[in-house]
């Protein structure tokens, strides 16, 4: 090993404590996971398995996959610290019906409320809501609402494409995936495992 390498490392190791050690505040935060690539509920369920290592309260409220199940959905079924809501029309491409889509999106928000209110629940995910703003079947004013007003130490993950400047602005952790190449387009089918 070089003593400039060794050097090098040092002081990105000093510096890197030095950061650490800065960083002293404990509060909820949100993240948003956005962009058009492949990955972002996936991101989400990842950390809703920290959360519950660590044994915390996770709520997971999932617009537009609808009765799609997933190997996450299975793996962390009737799991003891997760309660959940799922839009029941799914796609709206699949329902083809604005107004039911709108209903379905509006119940599933009063759920999601409920969460975001609830100081027992550690993490709420909600998951592709940002086509419900896009679509305007929710009304963001009342989501950045609901977002400020949860309890402080309670942590939100974010997910979907096109998400709007307001909820970059709120958010602490923003993260844009990005869409360089994806199986589907060669028309391989959605894969068990890794896209299920």
């Amino acid at each position: 090993m070089s003593i400039t390498y060794k050097k090098r490392m040092q002081r990105k190791k000093e510096y890197i404590d030095s950061r650490i050690d800065e960083a002293n505040i404990d509060k909820g935060i949100i993240v948003l996971l956005t962009g058009n690539g492949k990955g972002k509920s996936s991101s989400a369920m990842g950390m809703i398995c920290r959360a519950l290592g660590y044994d915390m309260r996770v709520a997971l409220v999932r617009f537009l996959k609808g009765d799609q199940q997933t190997g996450e959905d299975l793996f962390i079924e009737n799991h003891p610290n997760i309660v959940s809501a799922h839009m029941e029309s799914g796609f709206t491409w699949d329902t083809q019906d604005k107004e039911l889509d709108k209903q379905k999106a509006t119940q599933t928000w009063l759920e999601a409320k409920k969460f975001l209110a609830n100081e027992e629940i550690s993490v709420v995910v909600l998951d592709e809501i940002t086509y419900m703003i896009n679509y305007k079947y929710l009304d963001e004013s009342e989501i950045l609402l609901a977002l400020s007003n949860r309890p402080k130490d309670q942590h939100v993950i974010i997910t979907g494409r096109a998400a709007s400047q307001a909820l970059i602005d709120v958010s602490d952790t923003v993260s844009e995936v990005e869409d360089i190449k994806h199986a589907f387009r060669a028309n391989i089918r959605a894969q068990k495992g890794i896209d299920l």
